[in-house]
């Protein structure tokens, strides 16, 4: 069964076959259409969409759904809209909105967010991620699923800030800024501690350090602010027993040794982070999710969509705690049959 399986991988017991998971695929609707039958849009009623996601992940057999409750919505609305492109189908997460909530990168270094947010009541955030999992529970019965946090340290940056203000900012006085970046810790810290005393065993930290290329500021910094946080961050939760999974997008190659050593179980990464490292190194002791990439299936023909899925079983296939999946998504632009071969593959190499 899928949930067998998936906690098997979590707790290093090596399933029989390797576990599955994938993301936003379930809304890539042609291709839900083409797996479960259901006729199902962007367009129609948010329960049938449900239905219908629900359906393909038990047909694709997940073993496991990504999941966090705390995103920027803790802000209050006081933070720095982007905007956001055209990804999903019919281009629904379209959103043109742009603010700054600074537009001075020199006073966006007196950034104090206990000022601007408050303190949060900690029965009430326990009661959150308890009710957040129950959900989960509910609605992906057959997969191991989560509960936790998107806007952990970085991420929560530069939703605050937005990216020019950020990179300004830091540039002008990296120690100033890294100052921001423990105040930040310090207001953060409250969902933490709440999320080590709700009940869920598995939960989900994610946190975007890196681009495709990987560092964006001096590592000096990250070895300064970043994870000397996370220690405190996860400090709770390993307290707590629970298993932490670790999600950053873009390529954090360079730093895999600096996480693993917070005490994280485990990593989703994209395909420019090396999981052939991850495998050779924490193989043995940590979980890891990934990294097809997805770019070949947009584009590449059957036989390199197959010699990328054998590349990721060759890497992963031995660790106990390997889940397969492509690396960032799924999108609604893939070609449906890539997809489905994709799949195909999977399900063949993924036995043991």
């Amino acid at each position: 069964m899928s949930y067998t399986d998936g906690l098997a991988a979590f707790n290093l017991e090596m399933p029989p076959r390797v576990p599955h998971t994938e993301y936003s695929a379930e809304t890539h609707w042609e291709l839900v259409r083409s797996v479960t039958g259901v006729s199902v849009s962007s367009g129609s009623p948010e329960s049938e969409r449900q239905k219908a996601v629900n359906a393909f992940r038990k047909a694709w057999n997940y073993d496991f759904v990504w999941n966090i409750l705390i995103h920027n919505q803790v802000f209050d609305g006081k933070y720095t809209r982007m905007g956001h492109a055209s990804y999903a189908a019919d281009a629904v997460d379209f959103d043109s909105r742009v603010s700054q909530l600074y537009q001075d990168p020199e006073e966006a270094l007196k950034f104090d967010p206990w000022e601007w947010y408050g303190p949060r009541d900690r029965a009430q955030l326990v009661a959150d991620f308890d009710a957040d999992w129950a959900n989960q529970q509910l609605a992906t019965p057959d997969s191991v699923t989560t509960t936790g946090i998107y806007v952990t340290l970085m991420s929560g940056l530069i939703e605050v800030f937005g990216w020019d203000t950020m990179l300004c900012a830091a540039g002008i006085d990296p120690r100033g800024f890294g100052a921001v970046a423990d105040r930040y810790s310090s207001w953060i810290q409250q969902y933490f501690d709440a999320l080590a005393s709700c009940k869920a065993p598995l939960v989900k930290v994610h946190d975007d350090i890196v681009w495709t290329d990987g560092a964006f500021f001096d590592p000096a910094w990250y070895r300064a602010y970043i994870f000397p946080n996370y220690k405190k961050f996860f400090a709770p939760l390993l307290a707590a027993g629970k298993k932490i999974l670790y999600t950053s997008d873009g390529n954090y190659t360079e730093f895999i040794d600096d996480i693993a050593a917070t005490g994280v179980h485990g990593f989703v990464l994209e395909p420019t982070t090396d999981m052939r490292f991850i495998a050779e190194h924490y193989g043995k002791t940590h979980s890891f999710i990934g990294n097809a990439d997805t770019r070949i299936l947009l584009s590449g023909t059957r036989q390199d969509i197959y010699n990328e899925v054998k590349r990721c079983m060759d890497i992963g296939k031995s660790c106990p705690g390997f889940f397969m999946a492509v690396g960032n998504h799924i999108p609604a632009n893939t070609p449906v049959d890539n997809v489905l071969y994709y799949n195909e593959v999977y399900e063949k190499l993924g036995r043991r």
